[in-house]
Parts: C-alpha cells; structure tokens; sequence
C-alpha cells in the first residue's frame, strides 16, 4: 500500500473548515472517481484501489489515503490534486 497523508492548517470556523472538506471531496470524486460519505467530522473516502479520510479538527485538515497496487503510479498526481486543491479553499 502507497500512502498519502497530507496536513494542512487553517483558521476556517469549524463549518466553513467543512464546506472546505466538502469542496476538495467533489472535486476528487470527479477527476478521481471516487465515492465520499459523512461520519461526524470524518470525510470517508472510497473507491476500487484507494481507501482514506479527511478529518476535520478546530486547527487542521488532515488527508489520509491509502493507494493500491493499480494506483500506485499516480500517487504523486492525487498528492499534488490533494495539495493543488487545499491551497485553492483554504487561501484567505
């Protein structure tokens, strides 16, 4: 397994940390395909060959993927996505 784990801080209240989150999950699962539900301040993602969350705290955005073998070669394009994305929402 290929892991990602991105952190980020912010300074969002914690619903607009939120619609951040919810943000960055719409746009991964439309370049990404991948599929995202809700659990508290959990963000749960999934699909075929990656699994992984987005947790929501007062100070952080935490990103945790984790890569199968058949997605392993766009580790670096999903991180830079994850990153590209993050910078974008949560600029002030």
């Amino acid at each position: 397994m290929s892991t990602i784990d991105v952190r980020r801080t912010h300074s969002l209240d914690k619903e607009h940390a939120r619609q951040a989150a919810e943000t960055l999950a719409e746009d991964l699962s439309k370049q990404f395909d991948v599929n995202y539900q809700w659990e508290g301040d959990h963000l749960k993602f999934k699909r075929s060959g990656v699994k992984g969350q987005l947790e929501i705290t007062d100070s952080n955005l935490h990103v945790h993927l984790e890569l199968g073998m058949m997605l392993r070669p766009f580790k670096s394009r999903i991180e830079q996505e994850i990153h590209s994305q993050l910078d974008q929402i949560l600029k002030a």
